[in-house]
């Protein structure tokens, strides 16, 4: 099992391939959460890389109270809102000047896996809270405590969430869900 807290002391201690074993170990799963908000892989790749950059500017800055995965996810939460943020305003200064034009991007990544693709269809119809929730717990394996942490929430928030997410899930897929178990 990978313990990103002895990697985290090696890089703090000018060992640089300790940073780069943090990076292979977090980059993707990190990314696939960033992606969660933003739904735009690229730009969840800037956001994942600027996180990975907060880290060797402020090395000094993580404090080992929380796993370093969960504070990597926290940053990344946090960087994923503000970009949440920016394009809104982006985007409402755009059609205050420029007549509505609505463009959709229906280029997706086509999933290989039948079954991933109807459940992650599921999981994405369901409230940003729930997806993230279920996300951190049953993709990222985290805890709920953790899962608490990164998403500001209590533990007892995060239980209702899974909660009511999994029965939200079960009615959406019906007998499609029972060919996903």
């Amino acid at each position: 099992m990978f313990n990103g807290e002895s990697s985290y002391r090696r890089f703090l201690n000018g060992d640089e391939s300790a940073f780069e074993e943090i990076m292979r170990e977090y980059r993707d799963s990190l990314t696939f959460f960033i992606n969660r908000y933003v739904n735009d892989y690229d730009a969840a790749e800037d956001i994942a890389i600027d996180v990975f950059m907060y880290i060797i500017v402020h090395p000094n800055r993580y404090n080992f109270k929380v796993s370093l995965k969960t504070y990597l996810f926290m940053l990344g939460r946090s960087r994923a809102l503000d970009y949440l943020r920016k394009r809104k305003r982006r985007s409402e200064a755009f059609l205050s000047e420029h007549t509505k034009e609505v463009s959709y991007d229906f280029e997706s990544l086509i999933e290989k896996d039948e079954k991933r693709r109807i459940l992650y269809s599921a999981i994405d119809s369901l409230a940003d809270d729930m997806r993230v929730a279920i996300h951190l717990v049953y993709f990222e394996e985290l805890t709920y405590k953790e899962a608490a942490v990164i998403m500001k929430k209590s533990v007892k928030q995060v239980d209702n969430l899974i909660y009511r997410g999994k029965k939200e899930l079960s009615a959406v897929l019906g007998k499609e869900g029972e060919l996903l178990l």
